[in-house]
């Protein structure tokens, strides 16, 4: 079970004065890979990214936008394809991620949709339809100015530099493109955090960016007031071995920082002790998530490849002159 909307506000990003390329936490992209390899380790935890996923479309059926090409950037098993087709029906979807297994699972949800495909190829000059593709969302295959929608859903935090995959979305996308994207905050999983604080000082889960820093580097890289907002979505279990099992099928620990090995029997008994203490009110252990939402789009240029500056003249309205 979970509770929302716990704690929720809006924040334009403002401009930083200092650079932010830097690593969000030493990830290791090929164990990332790995404890993604095959679709059915995580399955048991995608209940919350389909639910964010849907606060996700909520927010997204506010922007009019009218796609010819949508990028699902971490795609996961393929579970966000049917519903970005069926929003934009005559729109191309590409499902991108970097794990192979996740590409193989999502081809179930992309057949599911070989009809319609067929049918769209038919009645629309454009390309419509789902395609998928395996590799870095933060180093695409794709031209500039390729893609009119970014959806990332729980997916930008296992990526160490985020900056840098904020640049490559920015290049991606058209003029006016839209950026949509979910990721998980600082106060994400901090009673696991806790609990392992009694074993050792090792890290045991990611260092999860803040909302705000998010927001200068999306300035940075040149998107125009992005528009940030959070909430923290609470699950509860019944016992400490659930709540770690889907901490496990969330994607684990891919820091290149973790400790090796296998706790010992009394090192796991005081982790399931610290998360007993944390038991709430009503009995159950509770697992926080910070789940922050962004996006914004890409503006028009105001200077030329040469560097010269475009000035842009509107008429005026109501016949004044």
């Amino acid at each position: 079970m979970y509770t929302a909307d716990i704690i929720s506000f809006i924040a334009v990003a403002m401009v930083s004065t200092q650079s932010t390329s830097k690593m969000s936490a030493p990830i290791d992209l090929a164990r990332v890979r790995s404890l993604f390899a095959q679709a059915r380790q995580v399955a048991s935890s995608d209940f919350l990214r389909r639910e964010v996923a849907e606060r996700m479309h909520d927010r997204l059926s506010l922007v009019k936008v009218a796609p010819r090409r949508v990028l699902d950037a971490g795609c996961g098993a393929g579970a966000d394809l049917g519903p970005l087709q069926k929003d934009f029906p005559a729109a191309q979807i590409i499902g991108l991620d970097a794990a192979p297994g996740m590409i193989e699972a999502a081809k179930t949800p992309a057949s599911s949709l070989k009809a319609l495909n067929q049918i769209l190829s038919r009645l629309l000059p454009a390309k419509a339809g789902v395609d998928l593709l395996c590799g870095d969302f933060g180093n695409t295959p794709f031209a500039s100015n390729s893609v009119d929608l970014i959806w990332s859903n729980l997916a930008l935090h296992w990526h160490p530099q985020p900056d840098r995959v904020f640049a490559e979305w920015r290049r991606l996308l058209r003029v006016d493109g839209l950026l949509m994207f979910s990721t998980f905050g600082p106060d994400t999983l901090r009673e696991v955090r806790a609990a392992f604080a009694d074993i050792d000082a090792q890290p045991h889960a990611l260092p999860f960016v803040d909302m705000h820093d998010f927001g200068d580097q999306l300035v940075e890289a040149g998107f125009s007031t992005p528009v940030m907002d959070m909430e923290v979505i609470t699950v509860t279990y019944h016992s400490a071995q659930a709540l770690l099992a889907d901490v496990r099928a969330l994607g684990g620990n891919p820091l290149q920082t973790r400790r090796r090995g296998l706790l010992g029997r009394a090192a796991w008994l005081r982790l399931i002790a610290g998360l007993e203490a944390q038991r709430r009110p009503d009995g159950k252990l509770g697992l926080t998530f910070e789940v922050i939402y962004g996006h914004a789009f890409r503006p028009a240029p105001r200077v030329t490849a040469a560097g010269e500056a475009i000035i842009r003249f509107e008429p005026r309205r109501n016949g004044n002159t």
